[in-house]
């Protein structure tokens, strides 16, 4: 009856879809596992979730060889993908930021791209793909880059400066925010356009206070983690490690 459908109309039809092509035994083994749990409910057991895939990840880390960078940057990018979709019930709080602003601290900005661009497409294809997927890509991006360009304050002495990291952390987060809102641009005015980045701060500052317990959590064992993995570098590179990172 509507020309677009939304995302719960569309969860609604693929379920009602899936659910007719079910035998009959099927069918009660499906109504036997619809237990209604509130959204309390499954929050917890999304949290639950996402800590199984970190502990299993951090397993998988531990029997890499050092210098697996690219085996690294698939796990992280698994834990932000399980991260965004199972905290998508907690507004715009989610983990990527995070782990882009580290990659970009610690392997640099062409592989954060990569990395930034990777977990955006991903989770957008559960959690709904369009032209704000590669709004979110360039938001993410640029924080990856923001982390590379300012790594020697950063992660100075083999140690994660956490209160610098911290307010990068809350600052990205208002920055990804906008530029992704810039997406609103093909269908509104300017003048709504205002209005609609008003409306937005509440969400732009869960975000920021997202990042920033993240920052309190991850920050320190991701690092140790990502430093474990970062290739030694060639002698050229040692001339201007800066931009190599850049």
């Amino acid at each position: 009856s509507h020309g677009v459908w939304t995302l719960g109309e569309v969860i609604c039809r693929t379920t009602m879809k899936c659910k007719l092509k079910l035998t009959s035994k099927g069918a009660h083994m499906f109504d036997a596992h619809a237990v209604a749990l509130g959204p309390q409910g499954m929050l917890v057991i999304n949290i639950a979730m996402l800590s199984l895939i970190g502990w299993a990840l951090w397993r998988a880390e531990q029997k890499l060889s050092s210098g697996s960078e690219l085996i690294l940057l698939v796990l992280l990018g698994a834990f932000a993908v399980s991260g965004r979709i199972l905290l998508d019930p907690i507004p715009n709080v989610q983990p990527v930021t995070v782990i882009v602003l580290l990659a970009g601290i610690h392997f640099g900005a062409p592989r954060s791209v990569a990395l930034a661009a990777a977990v955006a497409l991903c989770s957008n294809m559960l959690l709904g793909h369009g032209l704000w997927s590669l709004y979110q890509a360039v938001g993410w991006s640029a924080v990856g880059i923001a982390g590379a360009a300012l790594s020697n304050r950063l992660y100075v002495n083999g140690r994660m400066m956490i209160p610098a990291l911290a307010g990068l952390a809350a600052v990205s987060a208002l920055a990804f925010d906008w530029i992704v809102s810039l997406s609103a641009l093909h269908s509104l005015s300017s003048e709504v356009f205002l209005v609609y980045l008003m409306a937005g701060i509440p969400y732009d500052l869960l975000h920021a206070v997202g990042n920033v317990v993240f920052v309190a959590w991850l920050a320190n064992p991701l690092s140790e983690v990502m430093t474990r993995h970062i290739t030694p570098p060639t002698p050229m590179a040692v001339r201007d490690p800066v931009s190599s990172r850049v």
